[in-house]
């Protein structure tokens, strides 16, 4: 089975529904929800769990060997931050078929580095790039197509064909952000979309949902358009790049109180997580503070209006291996 077409239980117009809402291909099928697919397609819950078991069937969605997951891991692509002390950081750049959450206090570059990956990733793979385009969810009104011509004047590309290749799409609420990213599906092998920004992740979220009492909720939607986000990830080899807003934890008296919104929800589904601060005049410090693989370590980059860059005598700070701590979650 190629297509969901030969899927037994899907006729022409089925099929055609779930085509045009983005379920272009049986893996997609495969991960998606039966009460979606029963509403998209116009049929019985059932019916939509039969049809999404025989995706999950035609695709063998079962255990593999770790010989098999390392070739599919070869299959992953890095996209360049500009600056080299970044790029070692994370191993070659952002990758795809993960999540990558920056987070930190404003002016601490995360919507500067979204607009350079933006540029980057339409780059030929040679130069750090994938050659491929873009979606950017805006949710706080940051994205700055003048600042996105600076940069891409800066690497000698044309301003205008990157533009071009970039789609905005401006998030006015919670769940207006969530139906962007289920609506993303529709367009990512259409377009040939290799990154997906989303900036930023919890600030609508935090605008609809005030108060202790509401936290619950906040979180399980949370939640699930993390997973959203991974399955994009996943189905289209993409890199995903969310930015995430902070709060000060008022129990720390000595260290820093920073804390990233989301609790555990945005840590443990995020594939890395990058820890921005402001230094010295035009000067930043990322700290990598999880991975599934990268050991802990801190880069020093410079933000210029020619984009992100390397720091004249700047260098990357050891890495330490450390167990990890578990913390409670807090609200904000």
């Amino acid at each position: 089975m190629k297509s969901l077409k030969d899927l037994p239980g899907i006729g022409p117009k089925t099929s055609e529904k779930l085509e045009d809402a983005g379920y272009s291909d049986l893996m997609c099928l495969a991960t998606a929800n039966a009460s979606d697919v029963a509403v998209i397609a116009d049929i019985g819950e059932g019916v939509a769990a039969k049809i999404i078991n025989s995706a999950r069937d035609a695709l063998d969605m079962g255990f593999e060997t770790g010989l098999k997951a390392l070739e599919k891991r070869k299959l992953i692509g890095k996209i360049t931050f500009g600056s080299e002390t970044l790029n070692e950081l994370m191993n070659g750049g952002l990758e795809t078929q993960a999540i990558t959450e920056c987070y930190g206090a404003f002016g601490s570059s995360k919507t500067q580095i979204a607009h350079q990956l933006a540029v980057n990733v339409q780059m030929p793979v040679k130069d750090g790039g994938l050659k491929g385009r873009v979606l950017y969810i805006d949710t706080e009104n940051t994205f700055r197509p003048e600042r996105i011509e600076q940069m891409a004047i800066a690497k000698g590309l044309d301003p205008k064909k990157i533009l071009e290749n970039i789609f905005i799409a401006r998030a006015y609420n919670s769940d207006h952000q969530m139906i962007l990213v289920e609506k993303a599906q529709s367009i990512m092998k259409e377009k040939d979309i290799r990154l997906v920004i989303v900036d930023s992740l919890t600030a609508q979220f935090r605008t609809d949902y005030v108060g202790r009492g509401t936290l619950s909720a906040r979180q399980q939607k949370l939640n699930r358009h993390m997973h959203d986000l991974q399955k994009l990830s996943d189905n289209y080899n993409a890199a995903i790049f969310v930015t995430n807003q902070v709060m000060s934890r008022p129990n720390v008296l000595f260290g820093d109180p920073t804390e990233a919104i989301g609790g555990h929800i945005v840590g443990h589904t995020s594939t890395f997580r990058l820890y921005l601060r402001k230094s010295k005049q035009n000067l930043r410090v990322a700290k990598l503070v999880d991975s599934p693989y990268l050991p802990d370590g801190e880069a020093i980059y410079t933000i210029t209006e020619e984009g992100i860059g390397d720091a004249v005598g700047a260098a990357r700070k050891p890495r330490v291996f450390k167990e990890k701590k578990e913390e409670g979650d807090i609200s904000d």
